[in-house]
C-alpha cells in the first residue's frame, strides 16, 4: 500500500474524529442549557415546516420561511446573546491542570468536618449560606470581583462570613482545595423554567453555577434551614445531615480515586469467583 494511500486514510480518520468530537461537545453543552435546547427545538420545527411547504408546494409559507432563514440567525444572536456567550465561555473555559494540590484523605476529611460543623450550626440557627467548591473548571471570573479571603477553611470563619449582620452574608463563598479563596461572590442564577418556584435566589444561584461548571454548590436555606446540594446541572433539595455529608464526601473524591476503587472492586469479584 502506497504511503499516500495510508496518509489519506489517516487524515480521513482524523477528520471524522474531529467532527465527531465537535458534535459531541456541542450536543453535550446544548443538553445542559435550557434556553439553547429551546433554540434547537425552534430551528428543528422551522426546518420541518420548510420541508412540508416544499412537499406540498405551499408558496406563501415558503416565502415567509425564506425571510426567516435570511434574518433568523441575526435575530437568534440578538435575542439569545447571553446564552450564546455562556456557551462559548464554557468551550473556552480553561482547566486548572493541577493548579491546586490534590487533597490527601486526611485533608479531605478535615474539609468535610469543618464544612459539616458549620452547616450544622447554620441549619440550627436558620442562617442562609452558599458555599461553592471549585473542582476542575476554573471559577476565576467569579473570584476576581469578590472579596478575597485566602484563609484556611474553618467552621468559625464560615459562621462569621454568613452571620446575618456580616456585609458578605448575601454572597457566596468559593472554596479551592482546603482554603476559602473569596467571599461575597455573585453567581448567575439558573433560568430553568422547571425549577421549583419556592426556591430563592441562593438555590437558583447554586443551580446556575452547577449548570455552567463542575463545581459543587452547598446551600443552607435562610427561611427553613433546609440543606441542598447543586451539582452536575441538578439540585438535590431538602437533604438530611447524613445525606448531605455522604454526598459531599462522594463529590470531593478525586476522579482517579473513584476509578481506582471501581477497579479494586472488580478485581475482588474476579478473585472470589
Amino acid at each position: 500500500m502506497a504511503f499516500t494511500t495510508v496518509w489519506s486514510i489517516i487524515t480521513k480518520i482524523i477528520d471524522v474524529c474531529i467532527v465527531w468530537f465537535m458534535f459531541y461537545y456541542i450536543l453535550k453543552n446544548v443538553k445542559n442549557n435550557v434556553k439553547l435546547i429551546l433554540i434547537v427545538k425552534g430551528v428543528i420545527v422551522i426546518f420541518v415546516i420548510k420541508l412540508i411547504s416544499e412537499l406540498l408546494d405551499l408558496y406563501t409559507v415558503g416565502i415567509l420561511l425564506e425571510y426567516v432563514f435570511e434574518w433568523g440567525p441575526i435575530a437568534i444572536i440578538v435575542l439569545f446573546q447571553p446564552e450564546i456567550r455562556s456557551f462559548l465561555e464554557s468551550i473556552g473555559r480553561t482547566k486548572l491542570l493541577g493548579r491546586h494540590k490534590i487533597l490527601t484523605v486526611e485533608e479531605r476529611e478535615r474539609v468535610v468536618y469543618e464544612i459539616m460543623d458549620a452547616v450544622e450550626y447554620l441549619k440550627k440557627n436558620k442562617i442562609g449560606a452558599l458555599m461553592v467548591i471549585e473542582r476542575d473548571m476554573s471559577l476565576q471570573e467569579y473570584i476576581d470581583p469578590a472579596t478575597k479571603v485566602y484563609a484556611d477553611l474553618t467552621s468559625p470563619l464560615l459562621g462569621t462570613i454568613f452571620f446575618p449582620n456580616s456585609p458578605l452574608h448575601d454572597g457566596g463563598v468559593i472554596i479551592q482545595g482546603n482554603r476559602i479563596t473569596c467571599a461575597g461572590a455573585v453567581f448567575k442564577t439558573s433560568m430553568d423554567p422547571n425549577l421549583n418556584k419556592k426556591l430563592g435566589t441562593r438555590h437558583r444561584a447554586a443551580l446556575g453555577i452547577a449548570e455552567e461548571s463542575d463545581a459543587v454548590a452547598l446551600v443552607v436555606s435562610e427561611e427553613t434551614g433546609r440543606l441542598s446540594i447543586a451539582v452536575d446541572h441538578e439540585i438535590h433539595y431538602n437533604l438530611s445531615l447524613d445525606e448531605f455529608r455522604m454526598m459531599l464526601v462522594d463529590e470531593l473524591k478525586p476522579k482517579t480515586e473513584i476509578f481506582y476503587d471501581a477497579d479494586d472492586s472488580g478485581n475482588e469479584g474476579e478473585t472470589n469467583e
